[in-house]
């Protein structure tokens, strides 16, 4: 686990159409810091995988108005104010893989457990499972579902330890964990550094590959 000074110099070496979970639920725990910092290296044709499509002018919204992002996987691609989403869309810029957010939770889950595939009864006998393999087991249908992996993992957390183990604040804790263990490099914004007890662990520093201290938002 390497320490940056900044959140570009955590982010900088990102490659054009890398695969990048970014974490978050809406303005919760979402690392803003570090999407603008992927902004600023340059890197274009990502695979954005996250809770949402972004909305207004910051996060992901802002790489895909940038036109940065070939490819969106997430549950919720409209708010709002997703106004720059839903005009790459249309113009046929951006690919949207639309995933029910427990399947993309799984998924995510899945790839970090190094899980081959699994099934599910969600979206069973709907558009989402077309072209997916299907079971019946017990009387019941379930559509096989594939793990996610990222090339890159954007998570913000609230508390680091020297050993690079995370806590998170509340909410904020949604998809961290998950995708932490997903991907090859694992980048972690963080507000405070401290001791854990062993027993507050949320994320083993295992995961972790590259931390950047970034102070709580006044």
């Amino acid at each position: 686990m390497n320490v940056h000074n900044s959140a570009l110099e955590a982010v900088a070496d990102t490659p054009d159409g890398a695969t990048v979970l970014i974490g978050g639920f809406g303005p919760a725990g979402e690392p803003v810091e570090l999407i603008e910092a992927l902004l600023d290296s340059g890197a274009k044709g990502l695979t954005v995988v996250s809770n949402n499509a972004g909305s207004g002018e910051n996060g992901i919204a802002a790489l895909i108005r940038e036109e940065r992002v070939a490819k969106i996987v997430c549950s919720y691609p409209r708010q709002v104010d997703s106004r720059h989403f839903d005009e790459a869309y249309r113009a046929g810029r951006v690919e949207l893989d639309l995933v029910p957010q427990g399947n993309l939770a799984e998924r995510i889950r899945a790839g970090g457990a190094g899980i081959g595939g699994f099934f599910t009864p969600t979206g069973y006998g709907t558009m989402l499972a077309e072209g997916k393999e299907t079971r019946v087991i017990d009387g019941k249908g379930y559509v096989l579902e594939h793990p996610i992996k990222g090339d890159l993992a954007l998570v913000k957390a609230h508390l680091a330890d020297e050993h690079g183990n995370l806590v998170y604040r509340k909410t904020g804790r949604n998809f961290g964990p998950i995708m932490a263990a997903a991907a090859t490099t694992t980048v972690v914004q963080v507000e405070e550094f401290g001791a854990i007890d062993p027993e507050h662990v949320v994320t083993p520093g295992i995961y972790v590959n590259r931390i950047v201290h970034i102070g709580r938002a006044a």
